[in-house]
């Protein structure tokens, strides 16, 4: 089994590490005439418009991050105004603006680099408004394209080893990552990217789908080779990641497995010329399941990941209460979010706000790979620069203890700023959180597929991150680093880890009028 022959990992996470001279030794110059479009377009399929009035759902965006949906007996079926409000607050078009090389659309989750390279689709029975099928959604005109009619939730099914989150979903999102739409910036790193990007996304799926009352769950565990087939993916070009089953049924058979004949849709292409970065499929085929008896044993028993003691001088977070926590909807902070640009170096953040984000982000994400509820793959660093009540330095934080352990004291900007590959975000931030894992367990116990999980696990908690940040009227942006360096500058503390993920929090400079 290829999952299991780790050394495929190692060499990619080697690869792709970012240093001070690979940067400098590797110049990428932009094509602009060559950028990919940002959507996936089949020209010969009629639009199925979804509704563009969906009421909002009420619910206060810190509510809908950190409180999920508890399955009960009764059945919980979306309806197609269901299915719209999660499509478009997960990957609609909320803003966009001009650039000299054309428009550029912002979507309702952060991605790396503006270039979305995560696509849906939609596997569903018949549900209220939508007749069973396989779909595609187009955020370009809010709207879904049928793939294949009829109810092929058995093949998901099947393809899962029956997971029961999916045997018993009315609908399932499938996410998938097209290679080269983010591969023309930022190259073989792109894979990282799919785990960041579909993370993000992922984030504000689970909250607006908890928002409206429905279950909903990541799931890694998948014959790749299954669910390609079913979406009639080119997997040179495109590749399924991970399913979100949405709702949940008890009383309905499961329909069987169908005949999924290839289709051939046309589709237009990308760019004139794609350029391939085969250490990205080697990674993805490598992390890539081939049966379901090889699902059921990566599924298995999961480990307890060991937490560290505590040392150094402490601090105990204080999020606020949640009479206290700002009452926007989820949509409300959706619509608003971006990635922040330039943040206020003279501002500062409360420790309550910071808190806050840490406890929202950090409650458990709702994944088939994350088990006993509450496992964590990613470990959470600090360099705090402005947070009222807490001494500038580097913090490790101490997530079941809820505190934060003074591992550095003093002002880190400079350090900041060079781990951020020497960009001016994560120097001007009130803090900088730095997502680091121990890579070395966690391919022992999920082989090469561990790479996917700890990857998306840091997207999703960073989107979380972001929501939380929004809600209470900051700003955030995700960036890359020094991978090295970061863990060099860690340690002893983080000593062996690998370097995941960075996001950075503080108030957006609010720029003069001219």
């Amino acid at each position: 089994m290829k999952n299991r022959d780790v050394t495929a990992t190692w060499k990619y996470h080697d690869r792709t590490k970012h240093s001070y001279w690979s940067i400098r030794n590797n110049p990428h110059v932009l094509d602009w005439t060559n950028r990919p479009l940002p959507f996936k377009i089949y020209p010969t399929l009629e639009p199925l418009p979804l509704p563009r009035d969906v009421p909002q759902t009420g619910v206060a965006g810190l509510s809908a991050i950190s409180e999920p949906v508890l399955l009960s007996g009764a059945n919980s079926v979306p309806t197609l105004q269901d299915l719209a409000r999660i499509l478009y607050f997960s990957a609609g078009i909320t803003k966009q603006r001009e650039h000299p090389a054309g428009k550029i659309y912002f979507r309702a989750a952060a991605c790396t680099g503006a270039l979305y390279e995560i696509e849906l689709y939609v596997v569903t029975g018949d549900l209220p408004g939508l007749d069973a099928g396989v779909y595609h959604f187009n955020p370009a005109d809010v709207a879904l394209r049928l793939l294949r009619k009829g109810d092929y939730r058995g093949n998901l099914a099947q393809a899962t080893a029956m997971e029961p989150a999916v045997a018993r979903a009315p609908a399932t999102i499938v996410c998938t990552g097209t290679y080269w739409r983010n591969a023309w910036k930022y190259q073989a790193r792109t894979y990282r990217h799919f785990g960041w990007d579909s993370g993000t996304l992922l984030a504000n799926m689970l909250a607006v789908s908890a928002a409206s009352g429905l279950p909903a769950e990541i799931v890694l565990g998948f014959v790749d080779g299954d669910v390609n087939r079913l979406l009639d993916l080119d997997t040179r070009r495109e590749v399924s990641l991970c399913l979100v089953p949405i709702g949940h049924t008890s009383e309905s058979p499961l329909p069987s497995p169908r005949e999924a004949p290839v289709l051939g849709l046309e589709t237009i292409p990308p760019s004139e010329n794609e350029v391939a970065y085969p250490a990205m499929f080697e990674m993805h085929d490598a992390s890539s399941l081939e049966s379901e008896e090889e699902v059921t044993q990566w599924r298995g028993k999961q480990p307890i990941f060991p937490s560290s003691a505590l040392a150094g001088e402490a601090v105990r977070l204080q999020p606020l209460p949640h009479e206290e926590q700002p009452k926007d909807t989820i949509e409300q902070v959706i619509l608003r979010r971006g990635s922040t640009r330039t943040f206020d170096k003279a501002a500062s953040i409360t420790l309550a706000q910071l808190s806050t984000i840490l406890d929202c982000a950090t409650r458990g994400l709702s994944a088939d790979f994350l088990e006993p509820p509450g496992a964590q793959l990613n470990d959470f660093y600090l360099i705090v620069h402005s947070v009222q009540a807490l001494k500038a330095g580097a913090y490790f934080f101490h997530r079941e203890r809820n505190t934060l352990e003074l591992l550095k004291e003093g002002e880190l900007r400079a350090e900041a700023y060079h781990l951020g590959l020497e960009q001016e975000l994560p120097a001007d931030a009130c803090v900088d959180i730095f997502f680091l894992a121990d890579l070395k367990l966690i391919l022992e116990r999920y082989g090469n597929r561990g790479y996917r999980a700890v990857q998306l696990e840091a997207g999703a908690i960073g989107g979380r991150m972001y929501l939380a940040a929004y809600a209470q009227g900051l700003g955030a942006t995700g960036l890359t680093f020094f991978d090295d360096d970061v863990i060099n500058f860690f340690s002893p503390h983080a000593t062996g880890k690998a370097a995941i993920f960075l996001v950075a929090i503080g108030k957006p400079l609010k720029r003069k009028s001219q």
